[in-house]
This record gives structure tokens, C-alpha cells and sequence, in this order.
């Protein structure tokens, strides 16, 4: 007759998970409570007490002016190729990168010395990249790219490593034993398993990059950002509006567009 009740053990593993559980839930309470005054929340009702300017600034900014919509266009496509040609250099570096940080495909010394390569490469914000980028390339849409495919690439490298870390190593192995070499191990035992998910990762970068791209033109890396940044320094709420409205039509496209393709690889 089968058993109905939990074994001890069971018993004792359900409870230290649900200690663990309570010690994550007050640890993180702790630290929004110690990090209350530095945030400066109590600043909060600020936002409230200066309302006759938010007021202006919505009635102003509820009126976009597209006077210069083809030039917003023409910005917002330089900045889509930015992100376009950042994201597919990303692609070209993080495909090595993630295969040398995969554990079930390369040595552990490679796979350590990888891992903080693509560290690096994510912790660095694509703005101080493009201001590094700036310095070598001057002004324009190359240091964009280049800051992009750098950060992308850490990201893109951890994200692929991770795929293939979750593969079925069973082909590989039937490939490795007919003494082919390791290209053709990734290509015929690797690269069909991860190919859909390589792919809807680098299409969620690239959606994800366009925003990064438009942020990018603040420093002068040429796009939409810059058009952007000229207005609000000239106080062009309504300019300011159109702007914005540009880049959250293209962007919401892009998102409609990059999920039905993610939807049918998957």
C-alpha cells in the first residue's frame, strides 16, 4: 500500500526552504528600509508640490509639434541602424565567447578567464563606452556601434554560454567519436540545439538596443537621441513630444515585430 505521508526528510527540506524563504523576504525589507533616507524618499511629495509646473509641461507636451517629422525619421532610422550593426557585431563576438564560457564545452580555466571578459564587457554602461569610443572614433554614429557591440557582446556571450550549457551533450559525444574536430562538433552536434534561442536572444538585443541607441545620441553619437537632446536643452516641449512619440511608435514595432518571430523559432 503506498505511502501517503512525507517522509522525515521531505519534511525538514520543506521547512529549511521556507526559513530561507522568510530570511530572503526580511533581507530584502531590510535593505529598502536602509536604503530609504539615501534614495531621498521622503523627497517624494515633491512631485506633487511643484504641480502648476508639471502642469505646463503636460499641457505643452500634450501638444506634440511634427513640423519636422522627416527629420525625426530620418534620425530614428540612423538610430535603428546604429543599433542594427551594434547588435550584429555583438552576435559575431558573443558566439565565441559563449562557447568558451560554456563548463560542458571548454576547460575550466578558459571558461574562467571568459566569464570575466563578458563581466567586464556587461558591467561597463554603453554610455561610458561611447564616451571612450568617442575619444578613439570622434563624433558619430560609429562610436554608437562600437559601445553597443561591446556591452551587447558581454551580454549576448553570458546568455549564449547558458544555452548551450543546458543541451543534450549526447550528439556531441556521437560526433566527437568519429574523431570530427571541434567546428564540426559545434555546427553538427551544438548549433542545432541552440540556433532558436541564440536567435531570440539577439532579436530581444536588438529591440533592446534601439532604446540603448537613442540614449546614445546624448553624448553625441549621432540618431534620434541627438534631436532629442537639442530640444530639451531648448526648452521645445512640444518638439520634445514629437520626439518621444517617434521612438515609442518604432520601438513598440519593434517589440511586435521581434515577438512574433521569437514566438515562431520557439
Amino acid at each position: 500500500m503506498a505511502r501517503n505521508s512525507m517522509m522525515p526528510s521531505d519534511t525538514s527540506k520543506l521547512k529549511a526552504n521556507g526559513t530561507f524563504n522568510w530570511l530572503v523576504w526580511a533581507s530584502l525589507a531590510l535593505a529598502l528600509a536602509f536604503s530609504f533616507h539615501p534614495a531621498q524618499m521622503s523627497r517624494t511629495p515633491l512631485l506633487f508640490e511643484n504641480s502648476e509646473n508639471m502642469q505646463r509641461f503636460a499641457q505643452e507636451f500634450l501638444r506634440p509639434d511634427f513640423a519636422q517629422l522627416p527629420y525625426y525619421a530620418a534620425q530614428m532610422l540612423l538610430t535603428l541602424q546604429i543599433a542594427l550593426w551594434g547588435t550584429a557585431l555583438a552576435v559575431v563576438i558573443g558566439l565565441p565567447l559563449g562557447l568558451l564560457g560554456a563548463r560542458n564545452v571548454a576547460p575550466a580555466p578558459v571558461v574562467f578567464v571568459t566569464r570575466r571578459i563578458m563581466d567586464v564587457l556587461r558591467s561597463v554602461n554603453e554610455l561610458v563606452l561611447g564616451t571612450i569610443f568617442l575619444v578613439a572614433v570622434g563624433l558619430g554614429p560609429l562610436a554608437g556601434v562600437l559601445a553597443i557591440a561591446a556591452h551587447t557582446a558581454g551580454v549576448l556571450g553570458k546568455l549564449f554560454s547558458e544555452a548551450v550549457e543546458s543541451i543534450d551533450m549526447r550528439p556531441v559525444e556521437g560526433i566527437r567519436v568519429t574523431g570530427a574536430h571541434a567546428l564540426a562538433q559545434v555546427v553538427w552536434g551544438i548549433a542545432p540545439q541552440v540556433a532558436p534561442l541564440w536567435t531570440s536572444y539577439a532579436l530581444y538585443r536588438f529591440e533592446s538596443n534601439a532604446r540603448s541607441a537613442t540614449v546614445l545620441g546624448l553624448i553625441g553619437a549621432g540618431g534620434i537621441g541627438q534631436a532629442l537632446f537639442e530640444a530639451i536643452n531648448r526648452f521645445a516641449y512640444r518638439e520634445t513630444a514629437a520626439i518621444a512619440l517617434v521612438v515609442v511608435v518604432v520601438v513598440a514595432a519593434l517589440d511586435l515585430l521581434s515577438d512574433a518571430i521569437r514566438r515562431r523559432l520557439l
